[in-house]
């Protein structure tokens, strides 16, 4: 059985950074896991990296602690070159960024909390997009 492939949106890699409580740290601890597949590309880790070092002073962590779990998000994700643009489909560019690696890594995902920045992904491109605790339920890792 193939794994189900989703690609992360950067609000979900932040807020995961915020609070161990959260939906979105739930699903981050289970990135290595048997249930689903994490997508990446070099611009979206360059947006997970520039985003949680711009808001540092925002988070418990170290620029060192950012460093490695990027470092751990590299060595478990899909990694995927994208050599075709959608653009523009969606209002913003970093969000037609994310539509593109999950077009490109055929994904059955996108797990974001700005599902209305992604109208018409589903109906265009039949990628459903979710928050945390939808995904987490869909695939029964939530009760």
């Amino acid at each position: 059985m193939s794994k189900i492939q989703i690609v992360i949106d950067t609000n979900i890699f932040i807020g995961s950074l915020y609070s161990r409580r959260g939906y979105a740290y739930e699903l981050m601890s289970q990135i290595d896991s048997s249930d689903f597949e994490m997508n990446i590309s070099v611009p979206l880790i360059l947006e997970y990296e520039d985003v949680a070092k711009r808001m540092l002073n925002k988070l418990m962590i170290t620029r060192q602690d950012i460093d490695a779990v990027i470092d751990y998000i590299c060595s478990v994700g899909n990694q995927h070159e994208i050599f075709y643009l959608w653009r523009p489909f969606l209002k913003d560019p970093k969000d037609d960024m994310v539509l593109e690696l999950a077009v490109a890594g055929s994904c059955e995902y996108i797990v974001t909390y700005n599902q209305k920045d992604f109208e018409g992904v589903e109906e265009q491109f039949g990628i459903l997009v979710v928050t945390p605790d939808e995904f987490l339920r869909q695939i029964g890792a939530r009760k």
